[in-house]
C-alpha cells in the first residue's frame, strides 16, 4: 500500500526538529528581534502604569527566545517591578527547551514564570471552570493562531482578559503575498493538516478584527527563508524544511509522486521565492498586530 501523508503537529519531536532547522534557515527570529527592538517599547510604554505586578501571558511562547526578548523590554520600561509570566504551550519538548533558557539567563530575579502544558483552548476551560476573573496587561500571541479551531472565538476571549492600558500581540504570517499563502491556496486542500492547523494571515485577523469593532496597528516584518537544501539531494535538513512547509510527517517519503513534483516546482517560482546568488529564498514575511483593550 502506499504510504499516506500525516500531520507533522501530530509528531511532537519530529515537529521541533523541522521547526529549529526553519529558525536556523530563515530570517523569522531576527525580523523579530527587530520589531522587539523598534516598536515594542512604544508599544508597550504604559501597560505596567500604577501597578505593583506586571501580568504577563504567553500563548504558544515556544522555546521562549522571543518571550525573553519581549520580557528584558518590559523589565527596561519598569525597572524592578515584579512581573508575572505564565505560559501556555502544548508542545513538553518546547517547554522543557523555554525552562532551560531561563535557567542559564541572567537578570530574571524579578521575572516569576509559570507553564502550563496546555492549549490557549484548554487554558480557557481551565479559567472558566476555576471561575477566573483574572486580568492581564500584555498577552500574546506569535506565530500559533494557525493551530486554533476558531479563531475569532480565541481572539475575542483573551480581547476580554486585557486590563486597562494593557496590549495584545498577535505575530502571523503576512496577508501580502507570502510563499506561505501561495502555497496553502493552491495546495493546502491536498495536505493532510486541515482540521488542526488553519492557514491564516494577518489579512484574515485583520477582517475578524475590523468586523468585531476592535482598535489596533499593524506592522508588516520583512523575512526569509533560504529553502535551498530542500533541493539538494539526501539533505536531511531539507527534508525537515519541507515537512515544516508543507506541515507533513516525512513529506519526501509520503506524498505522492505527482504532489511532490509539482510543490517543488512551486517553491521555486517568483510567487513564492527569489532566486539570489545561487539560493532559492522563500517569502517568510510576517506581520504584527497590536491590539488596544
Amino acid at each position: 500500500a502506499a504510504p499516506t501523508m500525516r500531520s507533522l503537529i501530530s509528531d511532537h519531536s519530529r515537529y521541533v526538529k523541522s521547526f529549529r532547522v526553519f529558525l536556523k534557515s530563515s530570517t523569522e527570529h531576527q525580523c523579530l528581534r527587530e520589531f522587539v527592538e523598534k516598536q515594542l517599547p512604544g508599544l508597550i510604554s504604559s501597560i505596567g502604569n500604577g501597578k505593583s505586578t506586571i501580568n504577563i501571558l504567553s500563548i504558544g511562547g515556544g522555546a521562549g527566545e522571543i518571550d525573553l526578548m519581549m520580557l528584558s523590554k518590559v523589565q527596561a520600561r519598569y525597572p524592578g517591578v515584579t512581573i508575572n509570566n505564565e505560559v501556555i504551550d502544548p508542545n513538553a519538548e518546547q517547554i522543557f527547551s523555554y525552562k532551560e533558557r531561563v535557567a542559564k539567563t541572567s537578570n530574571l530575579e524579578n521575572i516569576k514564570f509559570t507553564w502550563h502544558k496546555e492549549t490557549a483552548r484548554e487554558y480557557e476551560s481551565r479559567m472558566n471552570a476555576e471561575k477566573s476573573s483574572k486580568k492581564w496587561d500584555f498577552i500574546h500571541m506569535v506565530q500559533m493562531l494557525y493551530y486554533v479551531k476558531d479563531i475569532p472565538a480565541t481572539i475575542r476571549y483573551f480581547h476580554q482578559l486585557l486590563a486597562e492600558q494593557a496590549k495584545l500581540l498577535i505575530v502571523l504570517v503576512s496577508g501580502k503575498a507570502t510563499g506561505w499563502e501561495t502555497l496553502w491556496k493552491k495546495y493546502g486542500s491536498q495536505l493532510p493538516l486541515t482540521d488542526l492547523c488553519s492557514h491564516a494571515t494577518s489579512a484574515d485577523i485583520k477582517a475578524i478584527l475590523d468586523f468585531a469593532g476592535l482598535k489596533y496597528q499593524l506592522y508588516e516584518l520583512p523575512s526569509h527563508m533560504d529553502i535551498t537544501s530542500c533541493f539538494t539531494e539526501g539533505s536531511m535538513d531539507g527534508e525537515l524544511l519541507l515537512d515544516f512547509l508543507t506541515e507533513t510527517c516525512e513529506f519526501s517519503k509520503t506524498a505522492p509522486p505527482e504532489l511532490k513534483k509539482q510543490i517543488m516546482e512551486e517553491l521555486r517560482k517568483p510567487e513564492c521565492s527569489q532566486e539570489r546568488d545561487g539560493k532559492v529564498l522563500f517569502n517568510n514575511n510576517l506581520s504584527a498586530i497590536v491590539i488596544e483593550p
